[in-house]
Formats: structure tokens, C-alpha cells, sequence
């Protein structure tokens, strides 16, 4: 599946991407479009990222390719999540970015700053959170926020201001006096968030922030970041989580072996998966009745409808089959839209609807359709410092009854539909 098509090279010498279509010039800082109007600024800049790295003893072993090309933007005010497998090259491009780890080849601008010329530059406005707090636990909470901020170059005075605000931002007066060894794992995630932003970052790097978290832990770092965005934050997220990436997300990347797959919003990147598929059962009354069914499908959906033997019910309750019921299946393009039309074209044809239900792809589909390997150890992904698998929970989506539905019902679903037509 071809991706998003990204912005073009902002360096004076533009070389054509590797893995993705230009459509125009990335926004310079400072620049100005020919009609007058200031382009929106540009957090980050990948272009033709490559790592090569050399496995085995000594480094006598095969090459891997960790970055194979990556070209990236990520619009300020932002969040950009970086989903992939195992191996796919998320950790290495963040250590790029975190100026830890120099590329083979490209260009690492952030901010309008050159980081592979400038490293010291870079470091200043950029501010990291990785996967596990980085906190002195016999220090206490304000103690840890203002050491950081000291080893940013800010005065005692200057940092001990910023972590008070930083602290009153994230909800921890209570606990800023504590050692952090008393700290839950959820207030040593945000205390390690506030490290981050105590030099106000023009980007703000999230390597799996929630990891090891509860439900309402994680809900709480949403939060947190949420609000960050809305004050004119820019993230760079990696995350284990599927359903997070699609609730934090403006944009989501998925990379597999060191190259970009595919680009855009959750809601885009689940479209292009595939068709939503509707699901509704019938109150049957022999063959003629089926032929009528099968035509009034077809009218709504993409294809023609497949009837479904009652082996193929996986949610029937134990009691008496319900010979007089039968069950169809067909891809539909508008998700709760579609099975809302086909209630109303079955009504409409004297066809009793007794269930109906969508499933809508998730960001699992996407996943498993842009990542999928032929063996577990093929060549070319493998990402040094690891990732986590990524996971999420199926989605599902509340259909309306007809008598309720809106006739102007017009987003897609991201959740399973169910309707009970009595």
C-alpha cells in the first residue's frame, strides 16, 4: 500500500526521496509562501536517513540496515507517532534525532536547527523522556526537576521557578517535597515528562511513555501530553500501544526495516486497509426471499452479498436454531452509514432485519497488513535497543436503530456496529 506523500528536502541541494512523493517544499523558518502567507513551521526534518550496523563479534558479521532512507516531517504543535515492529528502526531513528547516534548519511533538522552540525545547538530545544524515569530516588521530586534544569544551563533560581510551574502543571504539589523513592510509577512517569519539558523544548521525544503503567496511569500521561500539545508542544511518540497512538496521534508513521510503509491519520491509514465488512441477519422466508435479500444487499454494498451457513455463528446462544433466520455478509464502503441504508432498503423491501453489525478495520489490521514478515528473522529490520510489540484492543462501533438513525450521518465508524431491528 503507497503511502502519504511527504514534503520535499529544505536543504539547498534537493535530492528526490527514497521512500516517499514530494508534493512541495518543507516549510524553511522564516520562509514565506508566494501569495503572503507564513507556511506552518516544521518541528522536524528527516531526509534520507540511513544506519548500517554490523553485527557479530568484533562487527565481523552480516550488515544490517537499521534506516534505510527514512525521510520524516513532523508540523509543530503536533503529535507524530512511530509504530513498527521488532527491528523496524524506531529506537534508531529517535537516538538520531536525540542527537545520541550519528546517521551514515542524511540530515537531522530540528527547529530549523542542524542537528548532525550543530549536536549542542539541537540539545537545547529538544527534550527526551525515555522508557524508564531517569530520576534520582533520594532526591525529592523538586530536587530531581531542578538538577535537570541546572544541567540545561539555568541559573538555581531559574530552574527551581521552572520545576515549581512544571510540577503545578502536572498535579504533583503534593508529592514535589517527597523522596522519589515514595513516588508511584505513574508520578515518576510525569515527573520524568516534566525533565523533559523544564527548557520549554521546541520538540519533546516520548519513547513508549506509558510503559509498565496501569489503565488510569496511562489516561493520566494522555492527559498530561494532550495538554502539552495544546500549549504549542511538538511530540515525536513511539509507543508500544496501538489504541494510544490512535487517541494521541495527529499523524502516525509505521516504518518496517528501516523504511517508511505508510503515512497519515488513523482514520486514513484504517480506510486504506480496507472496506468496513456489514454482517445482518434476516428473518428468512425460502428461496425467493433469499434471491430478494441478496439483490437489496448488493445495491448498497461493493460486491454481492455471501449468505452465511449458521456454523459460520460464533455469538449463537445455546437453545433452539433459528431455522427461520439466515445471515449475510458484504464489504460496504460508508461503515454505519452502509448498514443503515441496507436496514432501510430491507425495510423498505418487506425484509424483517433482526441483527446487524460492522467491522471496521483497526490499527491492528494496519499493522499486521504493512508489517507482516515471511520468517521471523529476515534481513534488514533490525533496530539496536529494541522495541515492544505493538498490541491493541479490536474497536467497535454502536450502530443507530433505524427509527433513531440520521439520515446525516456521515464519519466513518471506529467501532464494531451493532443494531437490534425487533
Amino acid at each position: 500500500m503507497g503511502r502519504h506523500s511527504m514534503a520535499d528536502m529544505t536543504s539547498a541541494e534537493t535530492t528526490p526521496a527514497t521512500n516517499s512523493s514530494p508534493t512541495g517544499p518543507a516549510t524553511v523558518p522564516g520562509e514565506t509562501s508566494t501569495d503572503g502567507v507564513a507556511p506552518a513551521r516544521n518541528a522536524l526534518e528527516l531526509r534520507g536517513l540511513r544506519k548500517t550496523f554490523r553485527t557479530g563479534l568484533f562487527g565481523r558479521g552480516r550488515r544490517v540496515h537499521a534506516l534505510n532512507g527514512l525521510d520524516l516531517t513532523v508540523p509543530a504543535g503536533t503529535v507524530h507517532a512511530l509504530l513498527g515492529p521488532n527491528g523496524a528502526g524506531k529506537t534508531t531513528t529517535v537516538r538520531a534525532v536525540a542527537t545520541l547516534m550519528k546517521p551514515d548519511e542524511g540530515s537531522v533538522v530540528v527547529d530549523g536547527v542542524d542537528a548532525l552540525a550543530d549536536p549542542g545547538a539541537a540539545r537545547k530545544i529538544i527534550g527526551v523522556s525515555g522508557q524508564y524515569a531517569a530520576v534520582d530516588g533520594n532526591l525529592t521530586g523538586f530536587e530531581n526537576l531542578r538538577m535537570v534544569g541546572q544541567l540545561y544551563g539555568l541559573s538555581r533560581g531559574e530552574a527551581s521557578a521552572r520545576a515549581r510551574e512544571l510540577i503545578a502543571d502536572l498535579a504533583l504539589q503534593d508529592a514535589a517535597d517527597r523522596p522519589m523513592r515514595t513516588y508511584s510509577g505513574g508520578m515518576r512517569r510525569r515527573l520524568d515528562l516534566a525533565g523533559a519539558l523544564i527548557n520549554r523544548p521546541s520538540l519533546v521525544i516520548l519513547d513508549e511513555p506509558t510503559t509498565g503503567l496501569d489503565p488510569r496511569g496511562r489516561r493520566q500521561m494522555w492527559e498530561v501530553i494532550t495538554e502539552q500539545v495544546a500549549n504549542g508542544a511538538t511530540v515525536l511518540l513511539t509507543t508500544q500501544y496501538l489504541e494510544e497512538a490512535d487517541a494521541l496521534a495527529d499523524e502516525i508513521t509505521v516504518i518496517d526495516h528501516g523504511t517508511i510503509r505508510a503515512q497519515g491519520s488513523a482514520a486514513d491509514l484504517k480506510a486504506s486497509t480496507g472496506a468496513s465488512i456489514l454482517t445482518i441477519e434476516v428473518r428468512s422466508d425460502g428461496t425467493a426471499h433469499d434471491e430478494l435479500v441478496a439483490t437489496t444487499l448488493a445495491e448498497v454494498g461493493l460486491g454481492m452479498p455471501e449468505r452465511l451457513d449458521e456454523s459460520d455463528r460464533s455469538d449463537r446462544e445455546p437453545g433452539p436454531a433459528h431455522s427461520d433466520n439466515t445471515r449475510w455478509s458484504l464489504p460496504v464502503s460508508d461503515g454505519s452509514r452502509s448498514a443503515v441504508a441496507a436496514v432501510r432498503a430491507l425495510d423498505a423491501a418487506g425484509i424483517v432485519v433482526v441483527d446487524a453489525t460492522v467491522a471496521t478495520p483497526t490499527l491492528d489490521d494496519v499493522f499486521l497488513a504493512l508489517t507482516e514478515r515471511d520468517t521471523p528473522g529476515s534481513d534488514g529490520g533490525s533496530d539496536p535497543g529494541g522495541d515492544t510489540p505493538t498490541t491493541a484492543d479490536a474497536e467497535t462501533t454502536v450502530i443507530p436503530r433505524v427509527a433513531d438513525a440520521d439520515p446525516d450521518l456521515s464519519h466513518a465508524p471506529t467501532r464494531t456496529d451493532r443494531l437490534h431491528a425487533h
